[in-house]
């Protein structure tokens, strides 16, 4: 389960976010609502443990944060983020499975489980290679945003997390894309995995989780993201997670060493 209270993220500019208290059982539905610009992806990538909060606590699935991030980042992944994980618009769908799978591989050889991760995480986020243009070789950029949505959330599922993590989910979709959006995303946290969904419009029947920013001119979101970026094209040191400016950001470590 993830808990909260009074968590929050402040930075040289001031708050990112703040004053975030919730309590959600495993298999939760949770969407992270706001506006853009109001710290919004910055509070799920703290809950995952990629980033790191300067006020009250949390914990998750038993993990306190942020004295376990690490530990928190080995049970979660994150779909597409941009400047973070962000899909490559030339590779196609193909290759983006085949990386994500030889990424995560931990034996010398186990095609028939690799072939059955794979299946299994398409299924689970709807993407039926067949009906794409050109199946399986279709480049990214030629996916339409369900499409790429889904993709994504089939990546992050491969090495079945107990927290997902889903950035811009209703951006640039329609009302009937965006329903079937989040009906996928009920279906992955009905199958027990907790998804943390950041949106513009939370569906009724989800955890809706605010802020507690307003939006700003001060660009404070900004400076938190960036600086995660910077991190992220350091070189990592062990003690990369500890050498932080006031209310900086915690490296996407492991992800950058693969």
């Amino acid at each position: 389960m993830i808990t909260a209270e009074g968590y929050g993220l402040r930075g040289p500019r001031g708050r990112v976010f703040g004053d975030v208290s919730f309590s959600a059982p495993a298999g939760t539905l949770i969407a992270v609502e706001g506006p853009s610009g109001t710290g919004r992806t910055c509070l799920m990538l703290a809950l995952t443990g990629r980033m790191k909060a300067t006020e009250g606590h949390a914990e998750v699935h038993g993990h306190p944060l942020p004295r376990r991030m690490p530990a928190v980042r080995r049970i979660s992944a994150l779909g597409p983020v941009d400047g973070i994980s962000a899909l490559e618009p030339a590779l196609t769908v193909a290759e983006h499975l085949r990386e994500r799978v030889l990424l995560q591989r931990r034996f010398a050889s186990r095609a028939a489980r690799d072939r059955a991760d794979v299946a299994a995480a398409l299924k689970a986020a709807g993407l039926e290679l067949d009906s794409l243009v050109k199946g399986e070789r279709t480049a990214v950029r030629d996916l339409e945003r369900l499409e790429a949505l889904r993709l994504g959330v089939a990546l992050a599922l491969l090495p079945r997390p107990r927290v997902l993590g889903i950035d811009d989910v209703d951006h640039k979709l329609g009302d009937t894309d965006r329903e079937l959006a989040w009906s996928m995303l009920r279906s992955v946290a009905a199958a027990g995995t907790t998804v943390l969904g950041v949106c513009t419009r939370a569906p009724g029947d989800a955890l809706v989780v605010p802020t507690g920013a307003t939006r700003t001119a001060q660009g404070t979101t900004a400076d938190a993201t960036d600086a995660l970026k910077a991190d992220l094209k350091a070189e990592p040191t062990a003690d990369a997670t500890e050498e932080t400016e006031e209310g900086a950001v915690d490296a996407y470590t492991e992800a950058r060493r693969a």
